[in-house]
């Protein structure tokens, strides 16, 4: 075969030629299918005039054309892979690409092993690629299951969760059902990223969506590896750590709704996180019913017991049940003190030998998780992998995983420590009931809270006892009638105290130039039996000179000579405060001080009504819900994304309220921009998929907008999905001739959407 075309050189026309000629035999080309001929060399003519024919016998060179065998080519790309030339192979791949398209399926389930066994992100990339590619062009009967899974798992752990869980659930839409131990291990390491621990979630939540209400019977033997999908104990536990760790607490929500469903066994581990999320949810009913199995269980740890009790206190202080915290803390107190003793001991604690055991393989469990994510884990050989054929060492990777999770969001802020299997209120408790009695101002409850503490608590001198640094506390940040108000619960209680804080308070008042204040509390400090120190009458006659009382400035002198006083008072107040905000230990009255300056009111009614919606929003009675919502405004509660969120669900759960989710919509805008509501990824998620699945694409591109500009996570692949499910034939062909504005704006709004999905 011979091709020649004309080259031109100014003026002149010259022949450029070419020749081809097969380097395979007659006997090669029998054997050999197909051949591929490709040009090895190309010689042009220099620029010089020579005779038109002469060029076909002078200048053109022979070109040999290769013919490769694809057998040979496989070989190849074998030898490649197992001499981990991972570059030459992913080339001989590619070449038998071009000549005959995918290799056969044991080269190609050798590829990705190989790919995802190097755990390096191009390799990982080209893995996925592939995989992909195999499923759009209906090639997945080349993929092998127990593949797919290694690369998810090698996905996953390498730090892309995204890719994990698009090939697991490539092999959930083809039925290639992965056991529940090998993807459980899969989710541990998703749920290690915040983006992760929401897909996490999501999969539980599908693949449970699949056995809930008792819809595959497991008395079939063709249901037998459908059933070996079903999420156990395990799986679950990992999703809610996840979504624990990165405050999904609503999605975690969702899939505590879904266990009795599908009839997942809860274990201990469960039941602690089950209070850790009805505690960030407000759902004080469900956690004081977990606590009759808190109570009764027999397996709980020394720190899964302090979890627990930790969640009821705070829980108690989100809803402003300043009564029962106190009474926690009060009752804990007694037991301890109880406990001191050597007859109360033998009767009440638990065995000092097994706490301590206990305690001393927490930490080691602490240690070693920490070690572990300090070095690179080994790398499961595909091998290995294959040989444990019931996945019994991704089972035990995947508790360990779970028992890192689980170490990661119990360093929250603790409320109650243990010591020696004993429960104890910690100062921080002490810090927010005063901080809650104060801003409630009732000032007698905290009093008597208080003198009850010391009463139980180990006996303190006057001057540092709770209720002095509170009051010092009150002093310091200007809240003068509080203190004097304190001051006087004290009297009447008859708790007796030194002349140091009746001083500050004094030179406060002086200060400010309150001389009724002044003159009461001098009469308090007599009736109380209390000498003020010498630093208070010299502030008492300094205030009675700047106000031109002269001669009430002089009785006071005199009165100050009669009674010898020093000036020592000053002195006491300052070692005191020194001993309280001292940068050797952590006082009461410095973190109460920190805790007032930082700390945001609280506003409980909020938590009340957001259990009375989500209630009627549970049951799908929606107007009900609304009306609440109404009331909740009206006593002038700002709903905040956890209102929304369950409205939104609600209105998902009924179905068809598109209309109610678009006004919902609108009122969430406005409290975002004028009174800084916070949107979080859950409700937006929610939103979005409500207006996706009613084909309202103006508003959820609304929403993608909104999540992105706050760099939130969203999950394309399942409103892909969802899109193909409800509006496939939306957008097809050429758009109609005739079409009002709103059609017009409707069809760009779907087009936006399908290309941000990746559908174009």
């Amino acid at each position: 075969m011979m091709l020649v075309r004309k080259l031109r050189y100014g003026n002149l026309k010259v022949p450029y030629a070419r020749q081809a000629v097969f380097s395979c035999s007659n006997l090669d080309a029998a054997r050999v299918p197909r051949c591929k001929i490709t040009w090895c060399q190309t010689v042009d003519l220099p620029p010089k005039i020579i005779h038109p024919w002469e060029s076909f016998s002078t200048v053109a060179s022979t070109i040999l054309v290769q013919a490769r065998d694809p057998a040979k080519l496989s070989e190849e790309l074998q030898n490649a892979l197992d001499e981990q030339r991972l570059t030459d192979a992913w080339n001989l791949h590619e070449q038998h690409m071009n000549m005959e398209g995918f290799p056969r399926k044991s080269v190609v389930n050798k590829v990705l092993a190989t790919f995802a066994q190097s755990l390096e992100r191009q390799w990982l990339d080209r893995a996925y690629d592939l995989v992909i590619k195999a499923i759009n062009e209906h090639k997945q009967n080349l993929l092998e299951k127990e593949t797919l899974i290694y690369l998810s798992l090698c996905l996953a752990r390498y730090g892309l969760p995204v890719n994990a869980a698009t090939v697991l659930r490539k092999l959930v839409e083809t039925e290639q059902f992965p056991p529940v131990t090998a993807w459980a291990a899969i989710l541990a390491y998703m749920s290690q990223t915040s983006a992760g621990a929401y897909l996490a979630a999501e999969l539980v939540l599908e693949i449970g969506f699949m056995f809930q209400d008792g819809r595959v019977d497991p008395r079939k033997k063709s249901n037998k590896h459908l059933i070996a999908m079903k999420p156990n104990t395990t799986a679950v536990n990992i999703a809610l750590a996840g979504c624990l760790l990165f405050e999904k607490n609503r999605k975690a929500e969702q899939i505590l709704d879904m266990i009795p469903r599908i009839g997942v066994k809860t274990d201990v581990t469960m039941l602690i996180m089950m209070g850790h999320l009805y505690e960030r949810n407000g759902r004080r009913d469900e956690l004081k019913k977990l606590k009759r199995y808190i109570d009764e269980a027999h397996d709980l740890t020394d720190s899964q017991f302090r979890e627990f009790y930790n969640c009821l206190l705070s829980c108690h202080l989100k809803f402003g049940d300043l009564e029962s915290a106190s009474h926690m803390v009060l009752e804990m107190l007694r037991k301890a003190k109880k406990a001191r003793n050597s007859l109360g001991m033998s009767t009440f604690t638990f065995d000092v030998t097994t706490i301590d055991e206990i305690d001393s393989q927490e930490n080691l469990t602490l240690e070693k998780s920490t070690h572990a994510e300090a070095k690179e884990q080994p790398v499961l050989t595909y091998e290995d992998f294959c040989a444990d054929r019931k996945f019994s060492s991704l089972e035990a990777e995947a508790k360990e995983q779970l028992k890192t999770l689980i170490m990661k969001f119990q360093t929250r802020l603790q409320l109650i420590t243990t010591e020696h299997g004993i429960l104890q209120p910690t100062e921080t408790i002490f810090v927010k009931l005063v901080k809650a009695f104060l801003e409630s101002n009732k000032i007698n409850e905290l009093v008597q809270f208080l003198v009850n503490v010391e009463k139980e608590d180990s006996p303190v001198s006057p001057d540092s006892s709770p209720l002095i640094q509170v009051i010092n506390t009150c002093i310091s940040l200007g809240w003068l009638d509080q203190a004097h108000d304190l001051l006087d619960e004290m009297r009447v209680c008859g708790v007796k105290t030194g002349s140091s804080v009746y001083s500050s308070l004094l030179k406060a008042y002086c200060k400010e130039n309150r001389s009724t204040e002044v003159k009461s509390l001098v009469k308090d400090a007599r009736k109380a039996g209390v000498q003020l120190d010498a630093s208070s009458y010299e502030a008492m006659i300094e205030s009675r000179v700047v106000g031109n009382d002269t001669q009430g400035a002089l009785n006071l002198f005199k009165e100050m000579k009669e009674n010898k006083l020093v000036k020592s008072g000053q002195q006491e107040f300052e070692n005191l405060v020194n001993g309280c905000v001292g940068s050797g230990e952590a006082k009461l009255m410095a973190k109460l001080l920190q805790e007032i300056k930082d700390g945001q009111t609280i506003d409980c009614g909020v938590h009340d009504w957001n259990n009375v919606i989500h209630f009627f929003c549970r049951k799908r009675l929606m107007q009900d819900a609304e009306k609440a919502l109404k009331k909740m405004k009206s006593l002038g509660h700002a709903p905040n994304a956890q209102t929304f969120h369950s409205l939104v669900t609600g209105y998902a759960a009924v179905g068809g309220k598109y209309t109610e989710v678009t006004e919902r919509w609108g009122e969430m805008k406005v409290l975002g921009f004028y009174h800084g509501m916070k949107f979080d990824q859950e409700l937006l998620d929610s939103v979005l998929y409500t207006f996706v699945r009613g084909g309202f694409f103006i508003r959820a591109n609304e929403v993608v907008e909104m999540m992105e500009k706050g760099k939130m996570f969203v999950d394309k692949y399942k409103y892909r999905t969802l899109f193909l499910k409800y509006h496939k034939t939306f957008c097809k062909g050429k758009a109609p001739k005739f079409q009002t504005e709103s059609q017009l704006n409707r069809r760009e709004a779907a087009l936006t959407f399908k290309k941000w999905v990746g559908l174009f």
